[in-house]
C-alpha cells in the first residue's frame, strides 16, 4: 500500500458566505437605545420601530406611533468605504448627517436632547 499522492499545498479559501440581513450590534443597539430612552424621559419620544434588511438596518423613533418618524438612523456597511455607513435623517427625510462612526452621527439628536431639557 503506497502513500496518497501528494497535494500542491494550495490553500483555498473557506466561501463567505453573505449575510441575510444587516443587524446592529449591540454596542451600537445599547449607544441607540439610551438615547431613546432619554428622549423618552425628555417627553420627546414615545414609540420606535426597527427594520432589517439585506442591505442595511435602521431604527427610527416617533413622537406618535401613527406619523412619520422624527429621527431615523440607517446602517448601510457597504458605504463603509465612502462616506460612512451611518446615515441621520430628520423629520421629512432630509440627511442631517452622515460618519464613519455612530457617536458622531447622532450628536445632533444628543443637542436636541439637551436643548429640550433646558427648556
Amino acid at each position: 500500500m503506497g502513500h496518497p499522492p501528494s497535494v500542491s499545498g494550495t490553500v483555498l479559501p473557506f466561501p463567505q458566505r453573505t449575510p441575510l440581513q444587516v443587524a446592529f450590534t449591540r454596542t451600537e443597539l445599547v449607544r441607540i437605545l439610551d438615547l431613546y430612552g432619554r428622549m423618552v424621559a425628555a417627553g420627546e419620544w414615545r414609540d420606535y420601530a426597527m427594520d432589517f434588511a439585506r442591505d442595511m438596518a435602521s431604527f427610527a423613533a416617533f413622537r406618535r406611533a401613527a406619523e412619520r418618524p422624527q429621527m431615523r438612523v440607517e446602517k448601510r456597511p457597504a458605504l463603509r468605504n465612502r462616506q460612512g455607513m451611518w446615515t441621520l435623517f430628520g423629520e421629512h427625510g432630509q440627511v442631517l448627517k452622515r460618519g464613519h462612526e455612530l457617536v458622531g452621527v447622532l450628536a445632533p439628536m444628543e443637542r436636541r436632547l439637551l436643548k429640550a431639557v433646558e427648556d
